[in-house]
């Protein structure tokens, strides 16, 4: 039987979960390229990314050392481990649909 209640619903979001597999996938990204990559508005990326912030899932560094100031993000621990999970779930709920061979 599924249970779709391990579902980590701050992930399961679909622009959340972009903003996961990308900083998963290549580390720390900046405000911009995230935005870029994911065509979305700064408003609805900041309002994702206070959301993972605030489940302690994402941090954020400013470097304010240049001519512009640099915002970037990436995985913290909590967050590597919460986003594996989601991933261990889905793949258990993919597995139990495959007929045996």
């Amino acid at each position: 039987m599924i249970d779709f209640d391990q579902i980590d619903k701050t992930i399961h979001e679909k622009s959340r979960l972009s903003i996961l597999t990308l900083l998963a996938s290549e580390g720390e990204w900046s405000f911009q390229d995230i935005k870029a990559h994911l065509g979305m508005s700064d408003g609805n990326l900041i309002t994702h990314l206070r959301t993972l912030m605030t489940a302690g899932f994402v941090e954020e560094t400013r470097d304010e050392t240049g001519p512009r100031p640099r915002t970037t993000y990436q995985l913290t621990a909590e967050g590597k481990r919460a986003f594996r999970a989601y991933l261990d779930v889905l793949e258990s709920i993919v597995k139990s649909l495959k007929p045996e061979t």
